[in-house]
């Protein structure tokens, strides 16, 4: 038995299986569709395919993240049980989820001085937030202490990944993230915006290239520079879709020829409600090892 738990946000985007097989406990973020209101429960409560449908038939969503008693009643269990507790939270470049949970810490460290609360900022989101915590549950299980492991994860967590494309526009004109005149220049260019997370864990536009086919060879290229030993790749690889698995599993397919020495087959995973309110359907995105991220 280990002497803490680690634990994450819904957002990290496994699925419930992957978690519970790997003890990594999570807490849900929150988020309604026309009015109505739902966990972020990895699609327990809603199928993806379903939200991604309602969404494209013009649905309106929103979301919200876990507050402080909600983190306090998570936590409040594991302290009860006698476990210290290592939490790494949702990007702060794209959520203030991490300030509610500090804030849980600190008035939870009042009732229980005895026990450590770690609180550690991913820098990532989606399924390369749930790569970064698959690694940790393998340091975990590999004998790390609680101290030990959030050390890791503080040296290691800007060598995770995250490059992303979509190829619907709409939702991001919708959200305000770009013009309706770019959205409507992009869509009829059939413009493919390329963008990845930098070292403060913000979403960063890098390329807009024209057409999907060549948007997918980009992304796996992004990787053979960015990847631990280039083409040699021995790293597990994590994909997430947005209502578009036939994109996913070219990009995987692709991943999968160019870096033989992949740690199994390449993992594709749903972008979750959450962070799928604000891309819509149409995205995916690459998860993997490798340099430290920079701006």
């Amino acid at each position: 038995m280990f002497d803490y738990i680690i634990s994450c946000c819904s957002t990290a985007d496994l699925t419930k299986e992957h978690f519970e097989a790997r003890d990594i406990k999570y807490v849900c973020f929150h988020y309604s569709l026309n009015g109505e209101n739902y966990m972020d429960d990895l699609g327990q409560s809603m199928p993806f395919e379903e939200f991604y449908k309602k969404m494209a038939e013009g649905a309106d969503t929103m979301t919200s993240q876990v507050n402080v008693a909600e983190y306090i009643d998570f936590f409040t269990p594991y302290l009860k049980q006698g476990k210290d507790i290592l939490h790494v939270t949702l990007s702060s470049g794209i959520s203030g989820t991490i300030n509610s949970a500090r804030n849980a810490a600190e008035i939870l460290a009042e009732e229980y001085p005895e026990r450590k609360i770690y609180i550690v900022d991913s820098l990532g989101a989606s399924s390369g937030y749930g790569l970064l915590m698959d690694a940790l549950a393998d340091k975990r299980d590999e004998g790390l202490s609680v101290d030990e492991a959030r050390e890791w994860l503080e040296e290691n967590k800007l060598h995770l990944h995250h490059w992303f494309f979509s190829t619907d526009l709409s939702f991001y004109v919708k959200g305000g993230r770009i013009s309706k005149a770019a959205g409507f220049v992009g869509t009829v260019l059939s413009i493919c915006p390329l963008l990845n997370m930098d070292n403060l864990g913000r979403l960063i536009p890098r390329e807009k290239i024209r057409t999907k086919k060549k948007v997918i060879k980009a992304i796996v290229d992004r990787m053979e520079q960015c990847a631990n030993d280039g083409l040699d790749y021995s790293g597990k690889c994590y994909i997430s879709q947005s209502g578009c698995i036939e994109d996913a599993k070219e990009v995987a397919a692709l991943v999968e020829e160019r870096f033989p020495k992949l740690n199994g087959k390449v993992e594709i995973n749903y972008v979750g409600t959450t962070i799928g309110s604000h891309t819509g359907p149409g995205t995916v995105a690459l998860f993997f090892w490798g340099s430290e991220r920079g701006e």
